[in-house]
C-alpha cells in the first residue's frame, strides 16, 4: 500500500525535524538543499520509485538513485532510515568519527542505499548514465533516478554526461536538478549564468519536463509519472524540479544563506514551532 497525501505530508515534516537536529547538533551541515528537496525525496522513495527489500549494490531488477549533489546528504540520511534501509536511531551519528553517515555520502562503511560516493560536484550524472546503460545491456527495465543542483550544472562533466545520454539513446533514465536558483556564494545568476536550462537540455536531445510547484508532494508525483511515461521513447528524461531552499522553515527560505549553516539553540526551536512533531524524533 503506498502512503497517501497527509502520510506523505507528515514523513516530510518529520523529515526537517531530522534535517535540523542532524546539522544543528553537530553545528555542520548543508540544511538549506535539504529542505529545499525534502518533498521530492519523499515521493521518490515513498511512491515513485519500485525499489525491493533489503539492499544490495547491484540494483538489479529494481529501480536504482543516485545523488549527485552530495552535500544535502541530511534529507538524504532521513529519508534512507524512514524507508527502512538502516535504523532511524543512526541518524544521531551524522558527521561524527567513525560514523556510516558523513558530510558527504561514502561507500566505504557500506551504509544501505548509497551506492556512489558523491562529494565531488558534477559526477553523479556519469555515473548514473553509466548504471541505466547497464541496465539496458542487461535486459533490466527498472529506470536510474539522479537528482543534481543547479548550481552543479556549472560543472563541465556535466554536459559530457548529457550529450553521452542523449548520442547512445539512454532512455531509462529521469536527471532531476533542483532548480532553485541558489547555490553557495549566491543566487546561480549572479555565480554563473546558465541561461536557459530547459533549453541547454533539449538541445542536447533530452526530453525535458517541468514541475512547477517542486515543494508540493502531489505535483511532484504527477510530474514524475509524467517522466516515467516518457522514458523508453529514445531519448532520457530531465526534470527541472523548482523548488525553494529552506522551505518549511521562514527564515531560512528566499535566500542563500543557509546553504552550509546550521541553526543555533534559538533557531532550532523556532523552525521546530513550524514543524510539528509528526512521526516522533530519533
Amino acid at each position: 500500500m503506498k502512503p497517501n497525501t497527509q502520510q506523505l505530508n507528515d514523513l516530510t515534516i518529520q523529515v526537517r525535524r531530522d534535517i535540523l537536529r542532524m546539522v544543528h547538533a553537530v553545528n555542520s551541515g548543508h540544511p538549506g538543499g535539504s529542505l529545499g528537496c525534502t518533498e521530492f525525496m519523499v515521493a521518490l522513495y515513498q511512491v515513485l520509485m519500485d525499489r525491493k527489500e533489503g539492499f544490495d549494490m547491484d540494483g538489479i531488477n529494481e529501480d536504482i538513485f543516485f545523488l549527485s549533489n552530495g552535500h544535502i546528504s541530511p534529507v538524504f540520511y532521513s529519508v534512507l532510515a524512514r524507508s527502512g534501509y538502516f535504523p532511524v536511531s543512526e541518524l544521531a551519528t551524522f558527521r561524527h568519527i567513525n560514523s556510516r553517515l558523513q558530510g558527504h555520502p561514502t561507500t566505504h562503511e557500506g551504509l544501505p542505499g548509497v551506492r556512489i560516493a558523491s562529494g565531488s560536484l558534477g559526477q553523479g550524472l556519469s555515473v548514473a548514465v553509466g548504471a541505466a546503460q547497464t541496465k539496458k545491456l542487461n535486459g533490466d527495465s527498472h529506470l536510474v533516478y539522479s537528482l543534481h543542483g543547479d548550481g552543479e550544472l556549472q560543472e563541465g562533466q556535466n554536459w559530457e554526461a548529457i550529450m553521452y545520454a542523449a548520442a547512445y539513446k539512454v532512455d531509462n533514465i529521469i536527471a532531476t536538478v533542483d532548480l532553485n536558483g541558489k547555490q553557495i556564494d549566491g543566487p546561480t545568476d549572479e555565480v554563473l549564468p546558465m541561461g536557459s536550462v530547459k533549453a541547454k537540455f533539449e538541445a542536447f536531445g533530452w526530453e525535458v519536463l517541468e514541475i512547477e510547484k517542486g515543494n508540493d508532494i502531489e505535483a511532484i508525483i504527477a510530474g514524475m509519472t509524467e517522466a516515467k511515461a516518457k522514458t523508453g521513447n529514445g531519448k532520457p528524461v530531465c526534470v527541472l524540479l523548482h523548488t525553494e531552499m529552506g522551505n518549511g522553515v521562514d527564515f531560512m527560505m528566499h535566500t542563500h544563506a543557509w546553504h552550509g549553516k546550521a541553526p543555533n539553540d534559538e533557531q532550532l526551536e523556532k523552525a521546530f514551532a513550524q514543524n510539528q512533531v509528526t512521526l516522533g524524533d530519533y
